[in-house]
């Protein structure tokens, strides 16, 4: 215990590890997966202690093959992502309409401020042909929006016209971020 403790703090004071420079052997798949609430499991029982969980997911590198993989120096692990890597569980907003900056913390506290780095995506759910907004995180790593914060997004948003087209979506760090055309949703 004492050890993870010490590789938490010194991941603290020294930001998160260069997991893009490492290029370890591929060591195979282990039993990990990441479900879409958000919750770690190792061999399908849920990983409780919220320090492993943030340690193990500043290890996590999404690769152009697009499996996720655990990274250290000398060894490279493929897990299962059932959705996204993290989900965003709070959201703040400076200022409003085209000056808005929108930030979000996900469930392992990193905070992302969305921006041409860390833009917004909304995809369709499978099923429901709903909307999934998702925030880029770091890499190819991406935070589901909670369905809750979700809500709190649209309550920002505003139509755009694009190329002719009006949208209905969200400003920030002065780009919009267009959802779904505004005649689809009845605007």
């Amino acid at each position: 215990m004492r050890g993870l403790k010490e590789a938490a703090a010194a991941t603290a004071k020294r930001g998160l590890p260069p997991v893009d420079k490492w290029n370890p052997d591929f060591c195979g798949d282990i039993d990990m997966r990441i479900a879409a609430d958000g919750t770690w499991y190792y061999m399908n029982s849920p990983i409780g202690r919220k320090p492993l969980v943030r340690l193990f997911s500043t290890l996590l590198r999404k690769d152009e093959d697009g499996k996720t993989y655990l990274i250290t120096p000398v060894e490279k692990v493929g897990i299962t992502v059932d959705d996204a890597h993290f989900v965003a569980v709070a959201m703040a907003v400076e200022g409003e309409g085209e000056d808005q900056v929108i930030h979000f913390i996900t469930n392992v506290d990193d905070e992302v401020t969305v921006d041409d780095e860390h833009p917004l995506r909304f995809a369709r759910e499978e099923g429901t042909d709903g909307l999934k907004p998702y925030v880029r995180v770091r890499g190819r790593l991406e935070a589901l929006v909670a369905r809750a914060i979700f809500y709190d997004l649209v309550e920002r948003g505003c139509t755009q016209t694009i190329d002719g087209v009006s949208w209905f979506g969200v400003w920030s760090s002065g780009r919009f971020y267009p959802m779904a055309p505004a005649a689809e949703i009845g605007l």
